[in-house]
């Protein structure tokens, strides 16, 4: 008999004693069977499970991880690797934060590069348990043993590392697009249009114009593909295919408008919003998702008017904003009627007035991947736009406000753009204003050292 095995049963058989429990007595408060549970403990035909060592562990008031040392040989004895105990043990391991465990039993398995296939499932049940920090552990090692480019494995890792890197730091957002853009094509075609997806909405928060349309454009193709196939239900996908489709040229779109490309992003509009006649036929599900990207349309048909220019649109489209009643609608709506009104000279003042109590809410979004970069160029669209109508309090208010979010998302031009705005003014700047700048500044150059 192996010693770890005997060493594991005679402290669960010590604990028995201590607690005066004999074996039907244990069987009964852990819900194990108690034949399971007496060939697990004396190792006759069947190892012990993990959810077993747990279970014993509540029943004599032990912590999560109690043992956790002493079950490695259940899991690899003699070079051979049992799965079934392997994987469910590492994700115990890492739940419970049991991370001396879980190192010498990664240098067993590494011994052979093949069984890198265990270490997978591990990274796929701790994701799927929204325990990412977790998982991104057991993904970075597939990556790093997987020496086959073309492996789904590897790609699927990288696709997860990426969707776990992102959060508000710019920087690390496109350094995430970098590690994962090669492996795109190599998934499976659901999760490449989920990919293609997130690629194009975070790329749309780094301002990365020409990757956007790019990732759009392949979006769009795909979800094209597969609905003429009608392979709806043998990829699996999420959403519906036209969502995808609808979601590719919802971005192109935008990608065309930040580039001034007005009247070709004006025939992108148009033809989302009527999905129903390019994607025919359409089942009720996609004429849903289609009647969607009309509400869609109407409101960026708005933007591109109002950003060539055409004021006359002004309330109708606050009416709209107003309606719709999404603050993040109307974060978007109110960055876009300030920009042109720096452009063109616009009052919007009243426009602002009415939409006050949504801006005071505009905080909100200082988590997320899109909003929080659209909250930035409001706020630096207002300061600019409160400067020009002498309002310098406000400007100043508002740009201070800008170069801490710029500062909280690692977006250093923005950063620079914010300082060189505020020094333009610092002659009319109050004390109080002049400390909250050089307070927000002396972080930034601390994190620059």
């Amino acid at each position: 008999m192996r010693v770890v095995n005997r060493s594991l049963r005679v402290e669960i058989e010590d604990q028995m004693k201590q607690h005066g429990y004999n074996l039907n007595q244990v069987a009964e408060l852990t819900g194990i069977n108690v034949g399971n549970l007496s060939m697990a403990l004396n190792g006759v035909s069947r190892a012990m499970t993990i959810r077993q060592l747990d279970a014993l562990a509540r029943v004599f008031g032990k912590v999560p991880g109690w043992l956790y040392e002493l079950y490695t040989e259940e899991c690899i004895s003699e070079e051979k690797l049992s799965r079934p105990r392997l994987i469910p043990y590492l994700v115990r391991c890492a739940e419970v934060g049991r991370n001396d465990c879980i190192e010498p039993v990664i240098s067993k398995i590494l011994d052979n590069p093949k069984n890198v296939s265990v270490i997978f499932p591990v990274a796929e049940k701790l994701f799927q348990k929204g325990r990412y920090k977790e998982s991104a552990r057991f993904y970075q090692l597939v990556v790093d043993n997987v020496k086959d480019s073309f492996s789904e494995m590897l790609a699927m890792s990288h696709y997860r590392l990426f969707l776990i890197a992102q959060g508000t730091d710019a920087e690390k957002n496109w350094k995430s697009v970098i590690q994962f853009e090669p492996f795109r094509k190599r998934l499976p075609e659901n999760h490449q249009l989920a990919a293609l997806l997130k690629l194009a909405k975070v790329c749309y928060s780094l301002e990365k114009w020409d990757e956007v349309e790019r990732f759009a454009e392949e979006l769009i193709e795909l979800s094209s593909i597969l609905h003429e196939l009608k392979t709806e239900e043998a990829v699996a996908v999420e959403h519906h295919l036209v969502y995808y489709f609808g979601m590719g040229l919802l971005f192109k779109g935008i990608a065309l408008e930040k580039k001034g490309l007005y009247e070709k992003a004006k025939k992108v509009v148009q033809e989302y919003a009527d999905l129903e006649a390019l994607l025919r036929p359409l089942d009720e599900a996609g004429r849903k998702e289609a009647e969607q990207f009309k509400v869609f349309a109407k409101a960026n048909l708005f933007t591109l008017e109002v950003l060539m220019g055409n004021d006359s649109i002004l309330d109708e489209y606050a009416e709209y904003l107003e309606n719709l009643n999404q603050v993040n609608e109307i974060l978007s709506g109110l960055t876009t009627i300030l920009k042109a009104a720096n452009i063109y000279g616009f009052c919007v003042d009243q426009v602002l007035e009415r939409f006050s109590w949504s801006i005071d809410r505009f905080t909100m979004f200082d988590n997320d991947l899109i909003n929080s970069g659209r909250h930035l160029w409001f706020r630096y669209h207002k300061a600019v736009y409160e400067f020009k109508n002498g309002r310098v309090d406000k400007g100043i208010d508002d740009t201070v406000c800008c170069m801490s979010l710029a500062k909280k998302m690692n977006r250093h031009e923005d950063f620079v753009r914010c300082v060189s705005l505020f020094e333009k003014h610092r002659g009319q700047a109050s004390m109080q204003q002049i400390r909250r700048y050089q307070f927000v500044a002396i972080r930034e150059e601390m994190q620059e050292r």
